[in-house]
C-alpha cells in the first residue's frame, strides 16, 4: 500500500484520499486570500502559547519572525515581485504551517497546540470581514464626498421628481443628489454595526468544547484588538452569522449603487438629456459610430445580481446545519471574496465616477416648467386660502384638465379663467406657482425649500467627514484602491 501523504489530520487513517476527492475538497485555491489574517492570528496564538509555558520566550520570537517572513515572501509590496502561493497544501493553515516548517523545522508543528482549524478559520474570517470593511467604508465615505461636492456646485439647479416614473414635482438637484447620500451613510452604519458584532474573538475555542491547555484567552483577543473573547466555543466555531450580515450590508451598498446607477443611465437618454456620461466611463458601439453607452452604470446596476446571490449562498450553506462545525462552512468563503471584491472595486469607481459627472441643467430647468410640476404648489395656494385640501385637489385638477385642452400651463391662465374654477383665485396665484415659490413651499426638514437644502448640505458635510475621519480618506488620484491606506484594527 502506497504510503499516506502528510496532512494535518492522516495519523487516524490507513487508506490515501481518492485523488479525485483530494483535490475537490481543498479551499487552498481561494482561502489563500486570508494569508495575511492567517498570519496575523497564529503570532497572537504563539503568544498565548508562550504565557501558558508551551513556547519559550525565544521559541515565540522565532516563530513570530517566521511568520513575517512568509508574509514578506508572498505579499506583493512596492518594487518586490512577490513570491507565487503555489503549493500541495490544503487550505492556508495547512500552508502555513508547511512554510514555517521548511523555515524553522519541528518548531514550526508545536504552533498548532491547543488549536484546531475550526476556530482558526472562524477567526481569520472575522478579521478579513473586519479589516475589508473599514476598507469599503473608506470607500463609501470617498463616494459620498463627492456626491456632497457634486450638490454643493449644483447651487439651485432645478430638476423634475419622479412617481412612478411620471413628472411629480420640482426639486433641487442637490436634494436628488444627497438622497444618495442618506442611503450609503446608511450603509455605512450597517458596516460598522456588523463589526461591532463580530469582533470577538474565537482563538481558545479548540475545534467544539474549548482548548485543552488551560490558554489565557484574553492574550490572542487583545493582540488581534477583539473585544473579548467569544462567549461559547460551539457558538464561536460554528457561527457565520457575521459573515451573512456582512454580505447582506455588502448587498444594501450594492442596491443603493444600482438605484443610483438606472436613474444616470435614464437620465443620460436623448429622451431625458439630463446628464452626459463621461466619456472614460463609456464606451462605444462596434456597429454604431455614433453611440456613446453607458456600460459603467449598467455594470454597476447589475452588481446587485452578484452580491446578494452570494448572500442567499450562504444563507443556504447555513440553513438547517447542526452543531458545530461542518464542512459546508466551507463554501462560505468563495461568495463572500467575490462580494468583497466586486463591492470595494464598484464604490472605488463610484466615487471618481460622480466627480466626472456633468448634469445640463439648462434641459433640467425646462423639463421642471412643464407638465404641471406646480400642480402642489398650486393647491397648496388654495389650502392657504380656506380651501379644504381635497376640493383645492378637485379645483386644481379641472384646471389642469383644461389647460390639457388648451395646450398651456397653469401659469399661462388669465386671473378670469382660474376663477372659473373658484372664487379663491387672486393675482398673488401666479407668484405662488413660480419655480422658485414651488420649491420653496416644501419648507420643512427634508424637504427640498432652497435654504432647508442649504442647511442640509452642511449638516451633511459633517456627517461624511466624521466617516472619513474615521475610516480615511481616499485619492480621486489613485490608480488602484489602495487597502494598505486602511489599518485592521486602528
Amino acid at each position: 500500500m502506497s504510503e499516506q501523504p502528510a496532512k494535518m489530520w492522516s495519523g487516524r487513517f490507513r487508506e490515501p484520499l481518492n485523488p479525485i476527492f483530494d483535490l475537490w475538497q481543498r479551499s487552498f485555491k481561494f482561502d489563500r486570500a486570508l494569508l495575511g489574517e492567517e498570519i496575523s492570528a497564529s503570532k497572537a496564538h504563539a503568544l498565548a502559547l508562550q504565557a501558558a509555558g508551551v513556547l519559550s520566550s525565544a521559541e515565540q520570537q522565532q516563530i513570530a519572525d517566521a511568520l513575517d517572513a512568509i508574509i514578506d515572501r508572498f505579499t506583493p509590496q512596492p518594487h518586490k515581485q512577490a513570491e507565487s502561493m503555489n503549493a500541495d497544501a490544503e487550505d492556508i493553515h495547512h500552508f502555513v504551517e508547511m512554510k514555517l516548517v521548511e523555515t524553522i523545522g519541528d518548531l514550526g508543528l508545536k504552533l498548532h497546540t491547543g488549536r484546531s482549524r475550526n476556530e482558526q478559520i472562524a477567526t481569520d474570517l472575522r478579521l478579513y470581514i473586519r479589516f475589508r470593511s473599514r476598507i469599503l467604508l473608506a470607500h463609501i465615505g470617498a463616494w459620498a464626498q463627492q456626491l456632497v461636492e457634486k450638490a454643493k456646485s449644483m447651487g439651485d439647479a432645478v430638476m423634475p421628481s419622479y412617481t412612478h416614473l411620471q413628472r411629480a414635482e420640482p426639486v433641487l438637484v442637490a436634494h436628488w443628489l444627497l438622497a444618495y447620500v442618506e442611503m450609503i451613510l446608511r450603509d455605512a452604519s450597517r458596516l460598522e454595526d456588523c463589526v461591532k458584532r463580530l469582533n470577538y474573538c474565537p482563538l481558545g475555542s479548540g475545534p467544539i468544547a474549548g482548548a485543552t491547555l488551560a490558554l489565557d484567552r484574553s492574550i490572542a483577543s487583545e493582540n488581534l484588538y477583539f473585544i473579548a473573547p467569544t462567549a461559547n466555543s460551539m457558538d464561536a466555531t460554528s457561527d457565520r452569522d457575521f459573515v451573512l450580515e456582512y454580505i447582506n450590508a455588502l448587498t444594501f451598498v450594492a442596491l443603493h449603487a444600482s438605484r443610483f446607477a438606472e436613474e444616470l443611465t435614464l437620465f443620460s437618454t436623448a429622451e431625458f438629456g439630463f446628464v452626459d456620461l463621461p466619456e472614460a466611463f463609456s464606451t462605444g458601439s462596434s456597429a454604431m459610430p455614433q453611440k456613446k453607452n453607458p456600460d459603467f452604470t449598467e455594470l454597476v446596476r447589475a452588481k446587485v445580481g452578484r452580491v446578494n446571490g452570494a448572500a442567499q449562498s450562504v444563507t443556504l450553506q447555513l440553513k438547517g446545519l447542526p452543531l458545530a462545525y461542518n464542512k459546508d462552512m466551507q463554501e462560505t468563503q468563495e461568495p463572500v471574496f467575490a462580494a468583497t471584491s466586486a463591492m470595494h472595486l464598484t464604490t472605488w469607481l463610484l466615487a471618481k465616477f460622480t466627480h466626472s459627472l456633468t448634469f445640463r441643467t439648462d434641459r433640467m430647468r425646462t423639463a421642471c416648467e412643464h407638465g404641471f410640476l406646480n400642480a402642489m404648489a398650486a393647491a397648496t395656494y388654495l389650502v392657504y386660502k380656506g380651501i379644504p385640501f381635497r376640493k383645492a385637489h378637485e379645483k386644481i385638477g379641472n384646471a389642469v384638465r383644461y389647460c390639457l385642452d388648451k395646450g398651456c400651463e397653469l401659469n399661462d391662465l388669465t386671473l378670469d379663467e382660474l376663477k372659473q374654477f373658484g372664487p379663491e383665485f387672486e393675482q398673488d396665484f401666479f407668484a405662488a406657482i413660480t419655480l422658485e415659490a414651488t420649491l420653496d413651499c416644501h419648507d420643512v426638514i427634508g424637504g427640498t425649500a432652497r435654504h432647508r437644502v442649504r442647511e442640509a448640505l452642511e449638516e451633511t458635510e459633517v456627517r461624511v467627514q466624521k466617516l472619513i475621519d474615521a475610516y480615511g480618506s481616499v485619492s480621486l488620484n489613485d490608480s488602484t484602491p489602495a487597502e494598505a491606506a486602511v489599518h485592521a484594527g486602528a
